[in-house]
């Protein structure tokens, strides 16, 4: 009976998907990334300027 607690486990370890593979919940997330910048919550680096928003308003999009 054991052996079923165990298999139970590696088949919900198997068929979890890997964290960011799910398509984004946010247009403005997904094209920030999509041209090579990234979200960030506070302010940009000293290098980098603001260039839009992520997560609906919540996070700046950083670019170089």
């Amino acid at each position: 009976m054991r052996i079923l607690y165990l298999l139970f486990a590696v088949v919900l370890l198997l068929f979890q998907t890997a964290p960011g593979s799910a398509d984004p919940l946010f247009a403005d997330t997904a094209e920030c990334r999509s041209q090579g910048n990234f979200c960030r919550a506070g302010t940009c680096p000293p290098t980098f300027a603001v260039s839009g928003s992520c997560h609906g308003g919540l996070l700046k999009c950083c670019a170089k």
